[in-house]
């Protein structure tokens, strides 16, 4: 395996590794979020409240729909990671064809349930029939890339397990660079190419998705020689399949959960018409930027533990996973500073209309109050996954948002309207930091290492923290 800028995580200063790592991938999930927010932006501002709504209620569908299969590419990182801090590179190879694969199938079949069902599963979370056109046609055209995003996605995962956080990056500025000159040319229309408004925002997406998802395979292929032009290659392994759902399925299950509750969230909001829908979809899509510090750090940490469980320094993996609370916690703790007096400047990026600012700022300014214990979760989480045990976080969820959340947020609701949604939504993440925090100390996941190597000589010569 060619070994460019592959990175070694088991030595050197820890949170150096986590703030080089992690710096790219934020700027990485910053221009991914682009895709969609740039849509936001132009639909929001141009075309009116009715067709925010209908792009904003389209993602927590797609988020259902991408969500499990995601997961796959969270098992590749782990193994891929665990594996190349226990030098073995001929594995890494393997579960890397395995991976392409699975995500292949998959991708397929997703596209599919996309295109065909997508007015079905919108007029299951009671969305409002003025916005129904819409956002029909703006799930359609986005169903026919979800392929696209997927194979991306596993590139950028092989990638992050090698400790490679900056090739993902610069494909990703290329093609949200190329989504923002194609979205005001497809929503407005340029020369032969028709006004095709919300489809012609999902359509420039989908573009530049497919860009991005063919420089990954290209620079794993040319840089990393983990791909080949054999077919046979791709062949499915059973005991690599079963290891990676083994491993991913949680994780993915765990999206799909937050996803889904998402949707059951969508239909509560959408409850209250379509200025408290444009307006939520608006702190969502704020709230997607300011989760990603914390989110970032937390992939890092999942790498930089997986190398290090893998190698056997549990106590250096351990050290990673405090430097990582430090670092999200710090800035989670800034930005939820800054929307308690900044959110109304900054949610009129999207819209001009204040009955939608009014609620995007009750939102923000609610939910902001559990972005420190948020980020404390996220960099757990990270930590269990980087070790391979899965299963935990994605019951943890479960509780929190199933139990908690909305419950919560819908009780609420009916006493004090959209902003009964708000509180559910800003307490749940305090039993989700708790259960996280518990179980970490408890340290059963010590048993999900796959390598389970014998501990080197810097881990024994004192005892584990």
């Amino acid at each position: 395996m060619n070994n460019s800028r592959r990175q070694d995580f088991t030595q050197g200063n820890i949170p150096r590794h986590l703030l080089i790592f992690a710096t790219p991938m934020l700027l990485g999930n910053l221009f991914q979020a682009l895709y969609n927010t740039v849509d936001t932006i132009w639909v929001g501002r141009f075309l009116g409240p009715e067709a925010l709504a209908a792009v904003s209620v389209g993602f927590p569908v797609i988020f259902v729909l991408v969500a499990l299969v995601m997961g796959i590419g969270m098992g590749a990182t782990v193994l891929v990671a665990q594996y190349t801090g226990a030098k073995d590179f001929e594995k890494v190879r393997k579960v890397v064809l395995n991976s392409v694969s699975l995500l292949t199938v998959t991708g397929v079949i997703i596209s599919f349930i996309g295109y065909f069902f997508s007015e079905a599963m919108l007029r299951l979370i009671n969305t409002p029939e003025v916005v129904m056109p819409d956002a029909t046609i703006y799930l359609k055209v986005f169903s026919t890339g979800i392929s696209l995003m997927f194979i991306y996605n596993v590139m950028g995962a092989i990638l992050r397990g090698l400790g490679d956080s900056r090739s993902p990056l610069y494909f990703l500025i290329v093609a949200t660079v190329l989504n923002i000159i194609l979205d005001p040319i497809f929503i407005f229309g340029f020369g032969p190419i028709p006004r095709m408004g919300v489809a012609g925002a999902a359509l420039a997406t989908v573009i530049a998705q497919g860009v991005s998802a063919v420089m990954a395979a290209r620079h794993v292929y040319k840089v990393n020689g983990l791909l080949s032009k054999n077919l046979a290659d791709y062949k499915l392994e059973r005991d690599l399949t079963r290891l990676t759902l083994k491993i991913g399925l949680p994780a993915g299950l765990q999206q799909t959960v937050v996803s889904i509750g998402a949707l059951v969230m969508t239909g509560i909001v959408n409850g209250f018409g379509e200025l408290v829908v444009a307006g939520y979809g608006v702190g969502v899509r704020l709230d997607q930027f300011f989760f990603m510090p914390a989110q970032s750090v937390a992939m890092a940490v999942s790498a930089v533990v997986g190398q290090n469980l893998g190698a056997g320094l549990e106590k250096r993996a351990k050290e990673s996973l405090r430097w990582a609370i430090i670092l999200s916690g710090s800035i989670s703790l800034a930005v939820a500073i800054l929307m308690q007096f900044w959110a109304w400047p900054i949610s009129s990026i999207f819209s001009t209309d204040p009955r939608v600012l009014t609620h995007a700022t009750q939102y923000l300014k609610a939910i902001s109050l559990s972005y420190v214990l948020l980020a404390t979760m996220f960099s757990i989480t990270g930590f269990l996954r980087g070790a391979g045990d899965t299963l935990p976080p994605m019951l943890i969820t479960l509780i929190a948002l199933w139990f908690i959340r909305i419950p919560l947020a819908n009780y609420l609701s009916r006493i004090w309207g959209s902003q009964g949604i708000w509180a559910g939504i800003a307490f749940s993440p305090v039993i989700g930091f708790a259960l996280s925090t518990l179980y970490y100390f408890k340290g059963n996941w010590r048993a999900a290492v796959v390598t389970q190597p014998q501990p080197r000589h810097a881990d024994l010569q004192e005892k584990e923290a």
